[in-house]
């Protein structure tokens, strides 16, 4: 995963719960967000750039090849490659989402405590982990989904809680 800024290409996959709207920079997804929570989809939309270039097209192809796996119930054996912008606490935050094993789930507290355990300080605070989590601009791909209360609640999601009900659904984590 890499950090940079450049043109972007756009374009929308339909999945089984409504339309993603993807966004590609330099060969490297930077954007996978439900339509109706999207604003750039709204902004950039009428004038979209396609993703004919080879580095898009080559993002594009990984990216759909892995959706298409994860909604149809399996595992992906890979990441498409993925350009992530934020703070080095968000993108810290982001690593640890991509950890979490399809099917498991993860509190905010537990992850707030393992990044004090790797930065060796006595605490960190959930509710910084949860708005690190809310920035995550790579839906579905970056787990954020997984993430539940300390009382194995669900709690918000950027997509919306219907979506991640359904998501954690098609993992098998609830019925």
């Amino acid at each position: 995963m890499k950090s940079n800024s450049s043109q972007s290409h756009w374009t929308t996959y339909q999945s089984p719960l409504g339309i993603l709207f993807l966004e590609f920079k330099n060969g490297y997804l930077t954007q996978l967000c439900f339509q109706d929570k999207s604003a750039f989809y709204k902004e950039f939309l009428p004038h979209p750039h396609c993703c004919s270039s080879t580095p898009q097209y080559n993002a594009l192809t990984q990216t759909l090849l892995w959706l298409e796996s994860y909604f149809q119930g399996q595992i992906p054996s890979f990441l498409p490659p993925l350009l992530l912008g934020g703070s080095r606490f968000e993108k810290e935050v982001w690593e640890i989402l991509l950890d979490i094993p399809y099917g498991k789930t993860m509190s905010y507290g537990q992850i707030a405590k393992h990044i004090a355990q790797s930065r060796e300080i006595p605490k960190m605070s959930a509710q910084a982990v949860g708005m690190a989590a809310s920035r995550n601009k790579i839906a579905i791909i970056i787990p954020c989904h997984r993430v539940i209360g300390k009382d194995g609640n669900l709690r918000g999601y950027a997509g919306g809680l219907d979506k991640k009900i359904e998501l954690l659904k098609l993992e098998g984590i609830l019925r």
